[in-house]
């Protein structure tokens, strides 16, 4: 049999063989490492038989698809079997992968608790001393149903019943354990791939998600390949702890939330001038790139919301309204906008359209509200109630490289500016809702692909993650201790336009429909100010910081002064306030600093007499000393904003 490599060479090996097998044929080292195959694009267990003439790739553990099937495994076959073990009357449910770790769901009488993970690491460790081998075996429907009825694991029968199949169940054993589970895989061979791991926090899930069903327990743990990177991760959750939005937020008297409004920001004074800096911010930089800003409905008509194709494909997250016929003339059913983009359309659409006109460019600081599960709001980072920063490009075919490159451009400099230089980009395809030909998403993709291209730029293929109307290009920043957040979006669609019947003449006197770009660069204004607290840990540029300069009395005798220098400042467009309680300059120092004050400046007698102002920085000890003079014309450079 024919084997194809990832290098367009070709192994020969005998029929029935296996990656291993392949594994082997490469070389002693990498038969070592191997953990599974990848089998013409689907990950596959490394003993699986490898079909004649496909292509083929051995996921070794050392890269980060053998350390997801690290975690798969981990999580599958030891977690689990521990809870059974410790918890005799516990029923497994599910138990996946997620970022750089795990969890499962189990439904159990004995409560589990945060106190009781360290006994179920012991038993996990015990479990795998003996680095057992991993054994899949594949069953029908009524043998898969009758394995786990045996067993008395009645959540595995129910999903045996909500699956597709009917046949070639995968159910993974350890060949030292009386244990069984019903596992997508693949899974390690055996277990002496196992790493560091630990068990992190507990919570409870509801069974499929829904309500009406069961809560179950949620063990989350974290694995890795060593010891090593196992504290490294746990160091960088410690500071991510540290910099929690939410946390810093308080401590700044930025925000808060309340059952009333749940997902809703209440911004607060300092909270809102950080939201009102940062969008005169960005619609100077909008306004420069040639962008029309406008304002669009916050309700509208279901009729629209069925004609975009929303509400088909959207409506389980919108709010919808109704009014009453009994308390009004009409009978109408709207919904509160979750996105900007029919409206937009509208505004397109008023008046003929010349291809001369074309790219226009609309943006809109859109108050948008979508229906979040209220198991998973967090902070500002997600939210029922946003703003986003959208805009809506409407061009050619012939302009979509040039406008991807534009906005692209426009994009890194606004990244930049807020202190983030590196970002990855992502190019998600057709989701299984969709509206659309597979003709038109295939020009979509093509499309993009080729202007992402020709930019020279590198990026990754996110299979399924596209927008129901088009595919998309996502921007990944990189924030101060490494963690990545999904933010900017350029999103193409030859969709909407028709559907909504947007127009351009063009040269030739003919109507098409153009092309539309959705794009925005923050993705929401609450989100991506929770991602800037934390990346900076509450210690914001000056030019964004709530109080960029606080006035500290020393003595009495220096009141007047300090109100002088503060009306001096504020007169000079600085956010400035003065502290002139009677309380040691120690004291102010600190508190200050807690509220992340950028600038602390002291007067006391001396600074009276001379007129100048010791100054302090955020997290530093020393202080200079400079006339008042000096310092004002200095912090009125600094506070500006960087596109000033």
């Amino acid at each position: 049999m024919k084997i194809n490599l990832p290098d367009g060479s070709s192994k020969e090996l005998q029929d029935g063989s296996n990656g291993l097998d392949l594994a082997k044929s490469i070389g002693a080292g990498l038969a070592k490492s191997a953990v599974a195959v990848s089998i013409d694009g689907k990950q596959r267990d490394l003993l699986d038989e490898l079909p004649d003439n496909s292509s083929v790739s051995i996921i070794t553990i050392q890269s980060d698809e053998g350390l997801e099937i690290m975690r798969h495994t981990l999580t599958a076959q030891i977690l689990a079997k521990a809870i059974k073990n410790l918890y005799s009357d516990s029923k497994l449910a599910i138990g996946p992968t997620i970022d750089n770790g795990f969890y499962y769901d189990v439904s159990t009488k004995t409560p589990i608790s945060v106190e009781d993970l360290p006994q179920i690491e012991i038993e996990m460790k015990r479990i795998l001393e003996k680095k057992s081998n991993i054994v899949k075996s594949l069953h029908s429907e009524k043998d898969a149903k009758k394995l786990f009825k045996d067993k008395g694991e009645t959540l595995k029968i129910e999903i045996i019943d909500d699956s597709d199949q009917t046949d070639n169940f995968q159910i993974y054993t350890n060949a030292d354990e009386d244990f069984i589970d019903l596992c997508r895989g693949p899974h390690l061979p055996n277990l002496s791939f196992i790493g560091a791991f630990k068990l992190t926090k507990v919570s409870g899930a509801y069974w499929k998600g829904d309500s009406s069903n069961e809560m179950l327990t949620r063990i989350y743990g974290t694995a890795w390949r060593n010891e090593k990177e196992l504290q490294e991760h746990l160091k960088s959750i410690e500071e991510a702890e540290k910099r929690d939005h939410r946390k810093i937020g308080k401590d700044m008297d930025l925000f808060h939330f309340q059952d009333e409004a749940p997902g809703m920001v209440f911004w607060h004074p300092k909270g809102w001038t950080i939201y009102s800096t940062l969008k005169s911010y960005m619609s100077d930089m909008q306004k420069k790139a040639d962008y029309k800003e406008i304002n669009t409905p916050a309700v509208i008509d279901r009729k629209l919301w069925e004609k975009s194709g929303h509400w088909d494909k959207y409506r389980e997250n919108m709010f919808i309204t109704e009014i009453d016929e009994e308390h009004a003339n009409e009978k109408r059913v709207n919904a509160l906008k979750p996105m900007n983009c029919p409206g937009h359309v509208q505004v397109y659409n008023q008046g003929i359209r010349s291809y001369k006109e074309l790219p226009f460019r609309l943006c809109e600081f859109g108050s948008c509200h979508r229906y979040e599960a209220s198991g998973t709001m967090h902070g500002l980072m997600r939210v029922r109630g946003f703003t986003q920063d959208d805009g809506h490009i409407f061009l050619t075919e012939d302009q979509i490289e040039s406008e991807t490159a534009i906005f692209i451009d426009l994009l890194s400099k606004v990244y930049a500016d807020l202190g983030f230089n590196e970002f990855e980009i992502k190019l998600s395809t057709r989701p299984e809702q969709r509206v659309g030909s597979d003709e038109i998403w295939d020009k979509a993709e093509l499309s993009l692909k080729n202007a992402i291209e020709k930019l020279g730029l590198e990026y990754r293929i996110d299979e399924g993650d596209g927008a129901f109307y088009g595919p998309k290009l996502d921007f990944v920043l990189t924030d101060a201790i490494g963690r990545k957040w999904q933010c900017g979006t350029l999103q193409l669609d030859f969709n909407l336009a028709d559907r909504l019947d947007a127009q351009y003449v063009a040269e030739d006197g003919n109507k098409y429909n153009p092309v539309m770009f959705h794009r925005a660069i923050l993705g929401s204004f609450e989100r991506f100010i929770g991602i800037l607290i934390e990346n900076y840990s509450g210690n914001l540029p000056l030019w964004l910081a709530p109080t960029q300069v606080t006035v500290c009395s020393i003595t009495d005798e220096a009141d007047d002064y300090v109100n002088e220098i503060s009306e001096i400042l504020r007169s000079k467009n600085i956010r400035c306030n003065s502290d002139l309680r009677n309380e040691k300059i120690s004291y102010k120092v600190r508190e200050h600093s807690v509220s992340k004050v950028p600038i602390i400046i002291a007067a006391g007698k001396k600074e009276v007499s001379e007129r100048t102002v010791s100054v302090r920085r955020l997290g530093s000890d020393d202080t200079s000393m400079l006339s008042l003079d000096d310092f004002a014309t200095s912090v009125v450079q600094e506070s500006l904003a960087p596109n000033k």
